[in-house]
Protein backbone atom coordinates (compact mmCIF):
# COMPACT_ATOMS: atom_id res chain seq x y z
CA UNK A 1 0.00 0.00 0.00
CA UNK A 2 1.34 3.41 -0.90
CA UNK A 3 1.88 6.00 1.82
CA UNK A 4 -0.45 8.45 0.06
CA UNK A 5 -3.32 5.96 -0.04
CA UNK A 6 -2.75 4.90 3.56
CA UNK A 7 -2.67 8.48 4.81
CA UNK A 8 -5.74 9.42 2.77
CA UNK A 9 -7.69 6.55 4.28
CA UNK A 10 -6.62 7.55 7.79
CA UNK A 11 -8.00 11.03 7.15
CA UNK A 12 -11.29 9.58 5.93
CA UNK A 13 -11.51 7.32 8.98
CA UNK A 14 -10.86 10.24 11.32
CA UNK A 15 -13.49 12.40 9.63
CA UNK A 16 -16.02 9.55 9.73
CA UNK A 17 -16.28 10.02 13.50
CA UNK A 18 -16.69 13.81 13.29
CA UNK A 19 -19.87 14.85 11.45
CA UNK A 20 -19.30 18.39 12.70
CA UNK A 21 -15.93 18.45 10.92
CA UNK A 22 -12.34 18.97 12.03
CA UNK A 23 -9.79 21.66 11.33
CA UNK A 24 -6.47 21.04 9.64
CA UNK A 25 -4.70 21.60 12.97
CA UNK A 26 -6.91 19.01 14.70
CA UNK A 27 -6.30 16.42 11.98
CA UNK A 28 -2.55 16.96 12.07
CA UNK A 29 -2.49 16.64 15.86
CA UNK A 30 -4.65 13.52 16.00
CA UNK A 31 -3.10 11.67 13.05
CA UNK A 32 0.51 12.74 13.60
CA UNK A 33 0.97 13.62 9.92
CA UNK A 34 2.98 16.55 8.53
CA UNK A 35 0.90 19.68 8.06
CA UNK A 36 1.86 20.23 4.43
CA UNK A 37 1.18 16.59 3.47
CA UNK A 38 -2.19 16.62 5.25
CA UNK A 39 -3.15 19.82 3.46
CA UNK A 40 -2.28 18.30 0.05
CA UNK A 41 -4.20 15.11 0.79
CA UNK A 42 -7.26 17.07 1.87
CA UNK A 43 -7.09 19.07 -1.36
CA UNK A 44 -7.05 15.80 -3.35
CA UNK A 45 -9.97 14.38 -1.35
CA UNK A 46 -11.94 17.58 -1.94
CA UNK A 47 -11.25 17.31 -5.68
CA UNK A 48 -12.54 13.71 -5.62
CA UNK A 49 -15.72 14.88 -3.91
CA UNK A 50 -15.09 12.84 -0.75
CA UNK A 51 -14.40 15.79 1.56
CA UNK A 52 -15.75 19.33 1.79
CA UNK A 53 -14.36 22.39 3.54
CA UNK A 54 -16.36 24.96 5.47
CA UNK A 55 -14.55 28.10 4.32
CA UNK A 56 -16.11 30.18 7.08
CA UNK A 57 -15.02 27.94 9.96
CA UNK A 58 -12.08 26.20 8.29
CA UNK A 59 -13.35 22.71 9.12
CA UNK A 60 -13.18 19.65 6.88
CA UNK A 61 -15.92 17.01 6.82
CA UNK A 62 -16.98 14.04 4.73
CA UNK A 63 -19.46 14.49 1.93
CA UNK A 64 -22.24 11.95 1.41
CA UNK A 65 -20.32 10.30 -1.44
CA UNK A 66 -18.71 7.59 0.70
CA UNK A 67 -21.85 6.75 2.70
CA UNK A 68 -23.72 6.64 -0.60
CA UNK A 69 -21.24 4.14 -1.99
CA UNK A 70 -21.57 1.98 1.10
CA UNK A 71 -25.36 2.02 1.00
CA UNK A 72 -25.33 1.28 -2.72
CA UNK A 73 -23.03 -1.68 -2.07
CA UNK A 74 -25.25 -3.08 0.69
CA UNK A 75 -28.33 -2.60 -1.48
CA UNK A 76 -26.73 -4.40 -4.42
CA UNK A 77 -25.66 -7.21 -2.10
CA UNK A 78 -29.23 -7.65 -0.92
CA UNK A 79 -28.28 -8.03 2.74
CA UNK A 80 -30.47 -5.25 4.13
CA UNK A 81 -33.45 -5.90 1.85
CA UNK A 82 -33.41 -9.60 2.67
CA UNK A 83 -32.62 -9.35 6.35
CA UNK A 84 -34.55 -6.28 7.53
CA UNK A 85 -38.02 -7.87 7.80
CA UNK A 86 -36.48 -10.82 9.66
CA UNK A 87 -34.64 -8.50 12.06
CA UNK A 88 -37.83 -6.50 12.63
CA UNK A 89 -39.71 -9.64 13.72
CA UNK A 90 -37.03 -10.62 16.24
CA UNK A 91 -36.87 -7.04 17.55
CA UNK A 92 -40.63 -7.02 18.09
CA UNK A 93 -40.54 -10.41 19.82
CA UNK A 94 -37.62 -9.52 22.09
CA UNK A 95 -38.47 -5.88 22.72
CA UNK A 96 -34.78 -5.02 22.31
CA UNK A 97 -32.30 -3.82 19.71
CA UNK A 98 -31.43 -6.44 17.10
CA UNK A 99 -28.33 -6.03 14.93
CA UNK A 100 -26.65 -7.84 12.06
CA UNK A 101 -22.87 -7.78 11.62
CA UNK A 102 -21.27 -9.01 8.39
CA UNK A 103 -17.96 -10.90 8.33
CA UNK A 104 -15.47 -8.81 6.36
CA UNK A 105 -12.03 -10.42 6.20
CA UNK A 106 -10.71 -10.36 9.77
CA UNK A 107 -13.39 -8.20 11.34
CA UNK A 108 -17.13 -7.84 11.84
CA UNK A 109 -19.02 -4.76 10.60
CA UNK A 110 -22.49 -3.73 11.79
CA UNK A 111 -24.68 -3.25 8.70
CA UNK A 112 -28.33 -3.43 9.82
CA UNK A 113 -30.49 -3.00 12.90
CA UNK A 114 -34.07 -3.05 14.14
CA UNK A 115 -35.23 -1.42 17.37
CA UNK A 116 -37.78 -3.31 19.44
CA UNK A 117 -37.81 -1.15 22.58
CA UNK A 118 -40.89 1.09 22.51
CA UNK A 119 -40.14 2.99 25.69
CA UNK A 120 -37.52 3.33 28.42
CA UNK A 121 -33.81 2.95 27.70
CA UNK A 122 -33.08 2.36 24.01
CA UNK A 123 -29.60 1.20 23.09
CA UNK A 124 -28.82 2.39 19.56
CA UNK A 125 -25.16 2.17 18.41
CA UNK A 126 -23.73 3.53 15.19
CA UNK A 127 -23.79 1.38 12.09
CA UNK A 128 -20.74 0.75 9.93
CA UNK A 129 -18.35 0.40 12.86
CA UNK A 130 -16.13 -2.64 13.41
CA UNK A 131 -17.12 -4.93 16.27
CA UNK A 132 -14.72 -5.05 19.22
CA UNK A 133 -14.06 -8.79 19.33
CA UNK A 134 -12.83 -9.26 22.90
CA UNK A 135 -15.77 -7.79 24.84
CA UNK A 136 -18.84 -8.18 22.61
CA UNK A 137 -21.15 -11.15 22.25
CA UNK A 138 -20.82 -10.85 18.47
CA UNK A 139 -17.04 -10.98 18.65
CA UNK A 140 -17.01 -13.87 21.10
CA UNK A 141 -19.34 -16.13 19.12
CA UNK A 142 -17.31 -15.45 15.96
CA UNK A 143 -14.07 -16.24 17.76
CA UNK A 144 -15.68 -19.35 19.26
CA UNK A 145 -15.87 -20.86 15.78
CA UNK A 146 -12.09 -20.71 15.47
CA UNK A 147 -9.18 -22.35 17.19
CA UNK A 148 -7.92 -20.68 20.36
CA UNK A 149 -4.72 -19.82 18.49
CA UNK A 150 -6.59 -18.07 15.67
CA UNK A 151 -8.86 -16.29 18.14
CA UNK A 152 -5.83 -14.98 20.03
CA UNK A 153 -4.25 -13.79 16.79
CA UNK A 154 -7.35 -11.82 15.83
CA UNK A 155 -7.73 -10.24 19.27
CA UNK A 156 -4.02 -9.41 19.40
CA UNK A 157 -4.33 -7.74 16.02
CA UNK A 158 -7.28 -5.59 17.12
CA UNK A 159 -6.39 -5.18 20.78
CA UNK A 160 -8.48 -5.81 23.89
CA UNK A 161 -11.37 -3.55 24.72
CA UNK A 162 -10.43 -2.03 28.07
CA UNK A 163 -12.89 -1.53 30.98
CA UNK A 164 -12.20 2.21 30.84
CA UNK A 165 -13.41 2.37 27.24
CA UNK A 166 -16.11 -0.31 27.39
CA UNK A 167 -17.72 -2.08 30.37
CA UNK A 168 -16.20 -2.84 33.80
CA UNK A 169 -16.27 -6.61 33.14
CA UNK A 170 -14.57 -6.44 29.72
CA UNK A 171 -11.91 -9.20 29.64
CA UNK A 172 -8.40 -7.86 29.25
CA UNK A 173 -6.41 -11.09 29.08
CA UNK A 174 -6.63 -14.33 27.11
CA UNK A 175 -6.89 -16.18 30.43
CA UNK A 176 -10.18 -14.38 31.01
CA UNK A 177 -11.38 -14.54 27.41
CA UNK A 178 -10.80 -18.21 26.49
CA UNK A 179 -13.30 -19.63 29.04
CA UNK A 180 -15.96 -17.31 27.58
CA UNK A 181 -15.27 -18.70 24.12
CA UNK A 182 -15.55 -22.27 25.43
CA UNK A 183 -18.96 -21.46 26.93
CA UNK A 184 -20.07 -19.93 23.63
CA UNK A 185 -18.97 -23.05 21.74
CA UNK A 186 -20.95 -25.24 24.11
CA UNK A 187 -24.13 -23.14 23.94
CA UNK A 188 -24.04 -22.15 20.27
CA UNK A 189 -24.41 -18.50 21.27
CA UNK A 190 -22.48 -15.97 23.38
CA UNK A 191 -23.71 -13.59 26.06
CA UNK A 192 -22.15 -10.58 27.76
CA UNK A 193 -23.14 -8.36 30.67
CA UNK A 194 -21.32 -5.20 31.73
CA UNK A 195 -18.66 -5.89 29.08
CA UNK A 196 -19.31 -3.96 25.89
CA UNK A 197 -21.01 -1.09 27.75
CA UNK A 198 -21.73 -0.53 31.45
CA UNK A 199 -25.08 -2.01 32.54
CA UNK A 200 -25.74 -3.42 29.06
CA UNK A 201 -26.27 -7.03 27.96
CA UNK A 202 -25.98 -8.69 24.58
CA UNK A 203 -26.29 -12.13 23.04
CA UNK A 204 -25.22 -13.33 19.60
CA UNK A 205 -25.22 -16.37 17.34
CA UNK A 206 -23.74 -17.07 13.88
CA UNK A 207 -25.52 -16.85 10.51
CA UNK A 208 -24.21 -19.34 7.96
CA UNK A 209 -23.96 -19.08 4.21
CA UNK A 210 -24.81 -21.85 1.75
CA UNK A 211 -21.23 -23.09 2.10
CA UNK A 212 -21.68 -23.65 5.84
CA UNK A 213 -19.29 -20.87 6.78
CA UNK A 214 -20.09 -18.04 9.17
CA UNK A 215 -21.14 -15.07 7.03
CA UNK A 216 -22.74 -12.84 9.63
CA UNK A 217 -23.56 -12.56 13.33
CA UNK A 218 -27.05 -11.90 14.71
CA UNK A 219 -27.20 -9.91 17.96
CA UNK A 220 -29.77 -8.88 20.55
CA UNK A 221 -28.70 -6.08 22.90
CA UNK A 222 -30.34 -4.13 25.68
CA UNK A 223 -30.05 -2.89 29.27
CA UNK A 224 -29.23 -5.45 31.96
CA UNK A 225 -32.36 -4.43 33.84
CA UNK A 226 -34.43 -5.98 31.04
CA UNK A 227 -32.01 -8.34 29.30
CA UNK A 228 -31.15 -10.45 32.34
CA UNK A 229 -29.43 -13.85 32.23
CA UNK A 230 -32.83 -15.53 32.57
CA UNK A 231 -34.29 -13.40 29.76
CA UNK A 232 -31.37 -14.21 27.45
CA UNK A 233 -31.79 -17.92 28.16
CA UNK A 234 -35.46 -17.63 27.23
CA UNK A 235 -34.63 -15.70 24.03
CA UNK A 236 -31.93 -18.14 22.88
CA UNK A 237 -34.30 -20.37 20.84
CA UNK A 238 -35.75 -17.36 19.01
CA UNK A 239 -32.27 -15.99 18.36
CA UNK A 240 -31.09 -19.29 16.87
CA UNK A 241 -34.28 -19.76 14.84
CA UNK A 242 -33.94 -16.27 13.37
CA UNK A 243 -30.30 -16.94 12.48
CA UNK A 244 -31.40 -20.10 10.66
CA UNK A 245 -34.03 -18.09 8.79
CA UNK A 246 -31.39 -15.56 7.77
CA UNK A 247 -29.11 -18.42 6.67
CA UNK A 248 -31.83 -19.82 4.43
CA UNK A 249 -32.59 -16.39 2.97
CA UNK A 250 -28.93 -15.55 2.42
CA UNK A 251 -28.68 -17.77 -0.66
CA UNK A 252 -29.96 -14.99 -2.90
CA UNK A 253 -27.42 -12.44 -1.65
CA UNK A 254 -24.17 -12.09 -3.65
CA UNK A 255 -22.47 -10.78 -0.52
CA UNK A 256 -22.99 -14.11 1.23
CA UNK A 257 -21.36 -15.95 -1.66
CA UNK A 258 -18.08 -14.04 -1.73
CA UNK A 259 -14.89 -15.88 -0.75
CA UNK A 260 -14.02 -15.36 2.90
CA UNK A 261 -10.39 -14.78 3.82
CA UNK A 262 -8.35 -13.77 6.82
CA UNK A 263 -5.11 -12.29 5.62
CA UNK A 264 -4.17 -14.52 2.69
CA UNK A 265 -5.71 -17.74 4.00
CA UNK A 266 -9.23 -19.13 3.57
CA UNK A 267 -11.39 -18.50 6.61
CA UNK A 268 -11.89 -21.27 9.10
CA UNK A 269 -15.30 -22.84 8.47
CA UNK A 270 -15.86 -24.12 12.01
CA UNK A 271 -19.07 -23.04 13.67
CA UNK A 272 -19.87 -23.32 17.39
CA UNK A 273 -21.76 -26.48 18.30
Amino acid sequence: MTAVLQRSFRILEELSTAPEGKTLTELVGELGLPLSATHRLLADLIELGLVRKDERRGEFSLTMKMPSLGLRFLSAGGVVDIGQPILERLAAASGELVRLAIVEDDQLIYVAKAQGAKQGLRYDPEMGRPVTLSCSAAGMIWLAGKSDEEAMRLVSQQGFGTPAEFGPRAPTTFKALIPLLKTARRNGYATTQDMFLPAMSSMATPVLGEDGRVRAILIIAGPMSRLTEERMLALAPALKATAEELSEASGVSPMFKRPLTIGNSPQNSRVPT
